[in-house]
């Protein structure tokens, strides 16, 4: 029997991991004033109690601007504190500790971030909804350097890593694709032209990542519609950010305004999503609509290996693996398969010690449904496994039943 690499150590830049284990930087909904909150540090805590190589915590808006949520990270010099209290946390059990940074663009709310939306494109995003501004070329050039603000604060928070957010149809990745960029200018058309914003953000983060810290980026191997990035595309994105330094891609696909449960894979729970909602007209037309304007995708245990391989034979720079992992046998192939690294989310907020119980029983498979409550209610607030929570509604109760027995 091969020996399994899972429990080996692993470096990535300049940082080096006691397994290959990540969590994925999943939204956490735990950040009320957009600051770090206890629970916050109590959920990364458990996780890396629980065994993990490295967790990340989600989703830190590199502007105000940026923001979708009351509840989301802004990182800004004054939640570094805060921060600094999770970090160290995190390592006195024995893990790594990464922050994910990036701008929401046509997905942010005028309420929270402060302004109309913007992105590459002057448009209306259906899925805020809201209308959407163009950024002017000055706009674009101090967006980049926040991004390496962002990471210098990171360093200061005591952050060992830092993961860029080019992907799942955010700020750099609406630059990205021609769906969302429109530009005539030289940002726009071809994909060398659409390709310079992203570039220009990675290179104020690795100039700021100096030698001490490890710059990760996650990236759509496809958006996940017609229309948007197709492989070929998103191979050229992946040997960009190879050339440009990346110390490791998080591989991953998918668009929120468009394609949201290609990230996911399975049925999004409509009622539990639109219980938690406080606009009442919201909360109406999403139970009316929901279901056409988030169509399922059947979930398989790691849906995005396929292409990932073609991803691993083009590069030679660390990958991580991310996408419905649930056992440790697939866990293990994956990694036979030549990656660096496995990143889980939906797994561990069912079981943050997941890593711990596969190291010490061996041969397990995960107790996560992917019945997809914890994505529902994230929108509204902290994210939690419906199986966790002894006050359930009946009505969600109902739902997830149904979804959890495949109906």
């Amino acid at each position: 029997m091969k020996e399994s690499r899972l429990f080996t150590p692993v470096r990535i830049g300049p940082v080096t991991l006691r397994n290959r284990t990540i969590r994925a930087a999943a939204f956490e909904g735990m950040c009320a004033g957009n600051s770090p909150t206890d629970l916050l540090l109590n959920y990364h805590r458990s996780v890396a109690a629980g065994g993990i190589g490295m967790t990340t915590l989600a989703y830190a808006s590199v502007t105000r601007n940026g923001l979708s949520f009351p509840h989301q990270l802004w990182l800004r010099p004054e939640v570094v504190p805060g921060l600094r209290r999770i970090t160290d946390a995190v390592r006195r059990e024995g893990a790594a500790v990464s922050i994910q940074i990036g701008h929401c663009g046509n997905m942010s709310k005028k309420g929270t971030a402060g302004m109309l939306p913007i992105s590459a494109s002057t448009g209306f995003n259906l899925y805020s909804p809201t209308f959407v501004r163009g950024m002017r070329k000055d706009e674009i050039r101090e967006m980049a350097k926040a991004f390496g603000q962002a990471v210098r604060l990171a360093r200061e928070a005591g952050f060992d890593a830092v993961e860029v957010h080019a992907g799942h149809g955010y700020l750099i990745s609406q630059f990205l694709s021609p769906y969302t960029n429109r530009r005539r200018d030289e940002y726009g058309g071809s994909l060398e032209n659409r390709m310079r914003f992203m570039r220009m953000c990675l290179e104020e983060a690795m100039e700021a990542a100096g030698t001490d810290l490890a710059v990760l980026v996650k990236t759509n191997m496809r958006d996940g519609f017609r229309g948007g990035m197709e492989i070929e595309e998103c191979l050229e994105v992946a040997r960009t950010l190879e050339k440009g330094g990346a110390h490791a891609l998080v591989l991953s696909g998918g668009f929120v305004s468009k394609a949201p449960m290609y990230v996911m894979r399975g049925r999004m729970p409509i009622r539990s999503m639109t219980y938690y909602m406080d606009k009442l007209w919201l909360k109406t037309g999403v139970r009316m609509v929901g279901k056409w304007m988030i169509p399922g995708v059947p979930f398989r245990e790691a849906y995005f290996l396929e292409d990932a391989l073609k991803f691993r034979e083009a590069l030679k720079m660390p990958l991580v693996y991310v996408g419905g992992l649930v056992s440790r046998e697939k866990i293990d192939e994956v990694l036979d398969d030549g990656f660096e690294c496995v990143a889980m989310a939906r797994a561990l907020v069912n079981e943050p010690d997941f890593v711990n119980r596969m190291k010490d029983e061996g041969e397990l498979h995960c107790g996560c449904t992917h019945a997809n409550y914890c994505i529902a209610r994230m929108y509204s607030r902290e994210i939690a496994c419906h199986r966790h929570l002894h006050d359930l509604p009946k009505c969600l109760q109902r739902e997830m039943n149904r979804l959890c027995s495949g109906e």
